[in-house]
């Protein structure tokens, strides 16, 4: 080497390494409470973080920037059966309650967009069918969204009725034949994609009723909705439907009030809380990892004590919700889970959540965001599962009536 090429030596030190969040050699189980998980419902959550791995990992950053839709994967989630979100059709392998948790949570543990594809589409488009359909709808709309080749949306949220969804206006006249609608939907994930949308209207009696609406339907148009912080590997949409027809046999017959929407929407809203828990140990391993791996002042991040009472905090609430969300699960196997259960399990797990994420944001510093880092994705997706499904304010006042007695909505 000559004395100029050494006089010119390019500074190693200064070359940032690459830093590996993904790491699994975080326990992210500091209770054990997961250790109590039976075979069956364990083979579930390997199914899903498996399919993570494979599908997801590698590349969902970039649909995330560019806030672009990876429709490939709704047919594979299919083809993988991990579109059900608990429900079991005849012919099925068992998937209990705490199976469809566990797979939320690795889902949203992979990444947000990905696991409110599974919500969209198995939790509320594929459940209403189940839940408020005949037969013959059930094998023409229900089985294709499970196997992943319908995509499905639930259209009840509208412009002017977000938290009072039960408020809605959009209408279903009677005609010959079937029904007319006509009103607006926002925030309808899957509404602007090319599949059929489960839409709650009011027919002429002011009940709350549901129809299987095709997206291609004269007098649908969906606009995709742009500029989101959250969420951006899913394709919103705001909906407007100009006297829509919809035959009869697309009318679902046990949709009849908004009960039967509340019992969809219901049975989803613990799934919510797992999704919490998944963002929430993919933002604290993150941490984890990078505070090994990251020297400063001459030693990784992870030997200061400063660090080290952070870590700890986001450790002591990630179990705190894990506990939680567990519980919830063995009551709803039993079949003993309460609205107000499941509403003080989803307050819980998304505001810890958003305390865990904001915490690891501040711990990965500059890096913290990239969204090619992980952490930065997670931090901006939890504030949307923070207020979808029931915003804070929501599930604290189902709270305070069931321990006050007292009910403070308008």
């Amino acid at each position: 080497m000559s004395q100029l090429e050494t006089e010119f030596e390019f500074p190693a030190g200064v070359v940032e390494p690459e830093y590996d969040l993904w790491s699994e050699d975080v326990n992210t189980d500091p209770t054990g409470v997961f250790a109590e998980v039976g075979e069956a419902d364990n083979a579930w959550r390997a199914k899903a973080r498996e399919f993570i791995l494979d599908e997801v990992k590698h590349d969902i950053h970039e649909y995330w920037d560019k806030a672009d839709y990876p429709l490939h994967l709704i047919k594979k989630l299919g083809d993988a059966d991990l579109l059900r979100d608990g429900l079991n059709p005849e012919g099925y392998v068992e998937m209990s309650p705490l199976a469809a948790g566990l797979v939320n949570m690795e889902m949203a543990r992979g990444d947000g967009s990905v696991s409110t594809i599974v919500g969209v589409q198995g939790g509320l488009a594929l459940r209403s069918v189940l839940y408020c359909g005949n037969e013959e709808q059930i094998q023409k709309y229900a089985i294709p969204m499970l196997r992943g080749e319908l995509p499905g949306s639930f259209a009840l949220t509208e412009p002017t009725h977000g938290s009072d969804s039960v408020s809605l206006e959009t209408r279903a006249t009677k005609v010959e034949g079937g029904y007319r609608l006509s009103g607006e939907k926002k925030w309808i994930g899957n509404g602007s994609i090319g599949g059929v949308s489960i839409v709650w209207a009011r027919d002429d009696e002011g009940k709350v009723r549901g129809f299987i609406v095709h997206q291609d339907a004269e007098g649908y148009k969906a606009t995709t909705i742009e500029n989101k912080l959250s969420l951006r590997a899913i394709w919103q949409a705001h909906i407007r439907m100009d006297n829509v027809f919809v035959p009869d046999e697309d009318v679902m017959p046990e949709a009849k009030s908004f009960k039967d929407t509340s019992r969809v929407l219901f049975a989803t809203r613990l799934g919510v809380a797992w999704s919490a828990v998944g963002h929430a140990t993919a933002c604290y391993e993150s941490a984890v990892n990078y505070a090994k791996q990251r020297v400063q002042f001459g030693r990784p991040l992870a030997a200061s004590q400063i660090v080290q009472e952070r870590l700890a905090r986001m450790q002591s609430e990630l179990a705190t919700i894990q506990v939680l969300v567990m519980q919830a699960a063995k009551r709803e196997t039993s079949g003993e889970l309460t609205g107000p259960q499941a509403s003080l399990a989803k307050y819980t797990a998304t505001r810890t959540a958003r305390s865990i994420a904001a915490n690891a944001r501040d711990l990965l510093g500059g890096n913290g965001i990239l969204t090619s880092n992980r952490v930065a994705r997670h931090f901006a997706d939890v504030e949307a599962i923070h207020t979808y499904e029931g915003t804070e304010t929501v599930q604290a006042l189902i709270m305070g009536r069931d321990i006050t007695g007292f009910s403070a909505f308008a």
